[in-house]
């Protein structure tokens, strides 16, 4: 059996698999630079079968998106379905140009693109959180478990919360892998979230995850402070 995101690689190989997952990361971030909500031409979808959305099943209704909030920092993430209640820090990129994740000493940590969208505003804000550690799982174990409807819920530093819908959930292979994809606003003017881990079948020649898991979300409710 073919080991997944939800069967993490033995121990001692999990610094390297997570550092050439991050790199995908690299891949949108080098082609949009700063400017995170901007698609630039020239982008193209996925081609190969190594996608797939398995996150939108068919009949399931969505709510309506709301009007995006001001700016705000993230200080934790709620994730009700997979019992996930994690603090969010800001992390930015390293000097490879991609973005640094939580120290694998904090595997319970989310780390936010401290660069692009705040979340709740418009655009997309990026959060990502390791798969596993060295030992056990961590943060975003079950990430890919989630469907479309679920509630991702963000605190922020304005004492506001956020409250953001999942409308689908893609595991995107390294091959013809796409910013727009990842990255890129789902519906123009929408305040936007995407959770990032690592996922797809793991490689222990290699020692390296096929793919990423990206949930992506939308704001559609709020808690003023």
């Amino acid at each position: 059996m073919s080991e997944t995101e939800e069967n993490p690689p033995p121990p001692g190989s999990s610094r390297l698999v997570m550092g050439v997952a991050w790199a995908l990361l690299l891949v949108g971030l080098w082609l949009w630079g700063n400017e995170i909500t901007d698609v630039r031409g020239g982008l193209s979808d996925p081609t190969t079968g190594d996608v797939a959305a398995v996150g939108r099943p068919a009949g399931v209704e969505l709510p309506p998106a709301r009007e995006p909030l001001a700016a705000a920092r993230p200080q934790r993430v709620d994730v009700p379905a997979l019992g996930v209640r994690a603090p969010v820090v800001a992390r930015g990129l390293d000097q490879a140009g991609a973005i640094d994740p939580p120290p694998y000493a904090q595997p319970g940590v989310v780390g936010w693109y401290g660069g692009g969208v705040r979340p709740g505003a418009k655009g997309t804000s990026l959060f990502v959180g390791h798969v596993d550690t060295e030992s056990r799982p961590a943060v975003f174990y079950h990430l890919s478990a989630l469907r479309a409807g679920a509630k991702v819920r963000v605190t922020r530093d304005d004492g506001s919360l956020a409250e953001f819908t999942v409308d689908d959930v893609q595991v995107l292979g390294r091959d013809g892998f796409s910013a727009k994809t990842a990255y890129g606003p789902r519906e123009e003017g929408r305040a936007e979230l995407r959770l990032i881990t690592c996922g797809g079948t793991f490689d222990r020649t290699s020692r390296t995850y096929s793919a990423n898991v990206v949930v992506s979300a939308y704001l559609t409710g709020a808690t003023e402070p």
